[in-house]
C-alpha cells in the first residue's frame, strides 16, 4: 500500500495515487476527519537525508503539523520550539552554524521526524535551462570525471520538473551524495562549480539544481513582479486564453520549482539560461530588463539581502561569419547579460571561447564551472583574484585609432595562440558601417585601427554569433564581447 503524504498532496493541489489502493473505510475517516490526515509533523522535500545547510547565518526550518501543535527542532546542540499556526504551518530559525557534520536533525510533534547525515557548509541554488540541466554523463571526458568523483561532502538536490499555475508549498526531489555511481546524474555546470568551491574552501558544498531545458526566463520569475511591468505585455499576450500550466508560461516554473525553496538558507545562486530568449533581436534586448527583474525578485523573496548572483554569458554558437554588420541575437543577449552587472553582488562567467558551432549544448562544462567558481570565490568569499574576464570600461579616440581600457585585467592582458595581433575588433566611421580592424595590446589597454576607417566613431569586439577571439586576462578568462554604439543591429540605424 502506498503511504499518504498529506504535505505533498496539499502542496501539489491534488490527492495522490494512494486513494486508488486505500480501503473505502479509511477513505471515509480521512474525508470526515481531515485533521487526522494532517496532524503528523512534516517537512518539505528539501529537508531530507544527506542535505547540506548553510553555514555562518541563521538557518530557517519549516513544515506542517496540526493547527496549534507544539513542534520542537533539535540540531547540532541547539533546541528550538514553536507552535503551528491555524493553517498548520510552523517555522523556526536555527542560530548560525559552523561548517561540519554529519549531524542529525530531529523534529518532534505528535510524531518524530529524524533526518540523518546532515552537513553544514556552503549552499548554492543552480537554475536555468538545458545547459544547467545537462548532466555530467553528457559532458566532456565523462567517464574520467565520473570515475574521479569521490567527494562525499558534495551533495546535490535535484528538483523534479514541475510547472504550476499557482505558487506551491512543496515539490519532489532528493539529495544525493557525490560518488562515481551518482555524479553522472548531477548538473555538470553546477557540479564543476561546486567541486572547485569544495576544494578551495575545504567545507561541505550543497547544490540545489532546479533547472529545465528549453525554458524562458519569464517562467522562472514570479507573477507579481512581471504583471506590473508594462515592458512584458507582449509576453503575457501570448498566453491569453490558455489556462493550462506550461514550462514557458510566465511564473509557472517559479511557482513549481522555486517558490517551495524560498527561505532555504543559501549563499547565492548560479544561472545558465538565455538560449530560449535569444530567438529574436527584440527578445534578446528585452532580456536586459528580465534578468535584473529575476535577480531582485529572488533576493527580495529570500530575505537575505543582495546574495551573490552569478550567471554564464552565452558561448559562441552557429556558423562563423566575417561581416561584422550582420545581425546577431546571441550577441545582443550577451550584451543584455553584461548590462545586469550593474546590479550589486553579481558576476558573469564569460564563455565566448568554449562553445561549439553546431551544438547548442557544448560539452565543456568544466571551464563553465571553473569560471563561475572564480567569480564566486572573488565575490562571495573575498578571495584576492580576478573574478571575471576583461570588461570594457572606457574608449578613447586618438585620431584614427581607438584605445580601449578594460577592467578585471589583473596582472595583464594576454593573447592566447600564436602571433601578437588581437582578433575580433571592428570599427565604424560616420557611415555606421563596420570593418574588421587590426589591434594590439599596449599595457593594460588594446589599441585598434582600420585602413578602411579613418574617422572612427564606434568599436565592437566579438559582437557576433561565433567570433574568433584570443584576448584574455592572466587568469585565463576571455574578454567579454562589447560594442560602444547603440545602433540597431544589421541596419546601421
Amino acid at each position: 500500500m502506498l503511504r499518504f503524504d498529506p504535505c505533498r498532496a496539499y502542496a501539489f493541489g491534488r490527492l495522490p495515487r494512494w486513494r486508488q489502493t486505500v480501503p473505502a473505510t479509511v477513505l471515509l475517516v480521512v474525508v470526515l476527519f481531515p485533521a487526522l490526515a494532517s496532524a503528523a509533523v512534516g517537512l518539505p522535500a528539501v529537508f531530507g537525508k544527506h542535505m547540506v545547510l548553510q553555514r555562518g547565518r541563521p538557518v530557517p526550518v519549516w513544515g506542517t503539523a496540526a493547527a496549534g501543535e507544539s513542534v520542537s527542532v533539535s540540531f547540532a546542540g541547539q533546541a528550538k520550539s514553536t507552535t503551528a499556526d491555524k493553517n498548520g504551518r510552523w517555522k523556526i530559525s536555527l542560530d548560525s552554524l559552523q561548517a561540519g557534520g554529519p549531524h542529525t536533525l530531529v523534529v518532534k510533534g505528535s510524531n518524530e521526524v529524524t533526518i540523518a547525515d546532515v552537513l553544514v557548509g556552503e549552499v548554492w541554488l543552480a537554475s536555468g535551462q538545458s545547459n544547467m540541466a545537462m548532466t555530467v554523463r553528457r559532458c566532456r571526458d565523462a567517464d574520467t570525471e565520473q570515475a574521479a568523483a569521490d567527494f562525499p561532502r558534495i551533495r546535490m538536490f535535484t528538483v523534479r520538473r514541475n510547472a504550476q499555475l499557482s505558487p506551491q508549498q512543496d515539490f519532489q526531489g532528493t539529495w544525493a551524495v557525490c560518488s562515481p555511481e551518482t555524479v553522472g546524474k548531477f548538473s555538470g555546470a553546477a557540479y564543476f562549480f561546486g567541486r572547485r568551491l569544495h576544494r578551495e574552501l575545504k567545507v561541505p558544498v550543497g547544490l540545489v539544481n532546479s533547472s529545465w531545458g528549453g525554458t524562458a526566463i519569464e517562467a522562472w520569475t514570479s507573477l507579481d513582479v512581471q504583471e506590473k511591468d508594462a515592458r512584458l505585455a507582449s509576453i503575457f499576450s501570448r498566453w491569453k486564453d490558455k489556462p493550462t500550466a506550461d514550462r514557458n508560461r510566465p511564473a509557472n516554473l517559479y511557482n513549481g520549482m522555486i517558490e517551495p525553496l524560498v527561505g532555504y538558507g543559501i549563499r547565492g545562486a548560479i544561472w545558465y539560461q538565455g538560449e530560449r530568449n535569444s530567438r529574436s533581436p527584440a527578445a534578446a534586448m528585452l532580456y536586459r530588463h528580465q534578468l535584473p527583474l529575476l535577480i531582485n525578485d529572488w533576493r527580495k523573496r529570500w530575505g537575505q539581502g543582495a546574495f551573490p548572483f552569478l550567471w554564464v554569458q552565452l558561448p559562441n554558437f552557429k556558423a562563423r561569419r566575417a561581416d561584422p554588420n550582420l545581425p546577431s541575437s546571441w550577441a545582443l543577449i550577451r550584451e543584455s547579460m553584461q548590462h545586469a552587472l550593474r546590479q550589486p553582488a553579481t558576476g558573469m562567467a564569460v564563455t565566448i571561447d568554449i562553445g561549439e558551432a553546431r551544438n547548442i549544448h557544448p560539452k565543456n562544462k568544466q571551464d563553465v564551472g571553473h569560471r563561475l567558481a572564480q567569480a564566486g570565490l572573488a565575490l562571495a568569499y573575498g578571495r584576492s583574484m580576478v573574478g571575471m574576464g576583461p570588461l570594457m570600461r572606457s574608449v578613447t579616440i586618438e585620431d584614427s585609432r581607438v584605445r580601449v581600457q578594460f577592467g578585471h585585467v589583473g596582472r595583464s592582458l594576454v593573447i592566447r595562440g600564436k602571433g601578437e595581433a588581437v582578433k575580433g575588433f571592428a570599427l565604424a566611421g560616420p557611415d555606421r558601417r563596420f570593418h574588421p580592424a587590426e589591434a594590439r595590446i599596449e599595457g593594460k589597454t588594446v589599441v585598434t585601427w582600420s585602413k578602411a576607417v579613418t574617422d572612427p566613431i564606434a568599436v565592437r569586439y566579438a559582437f557576433s554569433d561565433n567570433p574568433e577571439v584570443n584576448l584574455y586576462n592572466a587568469a585565463g578568462i576571455p574578454a567579454a564581447p562589447f560594442r560602444t554604439d547603440e545602433w540597431e543591429i544589421g541596419t546601421g540605424r
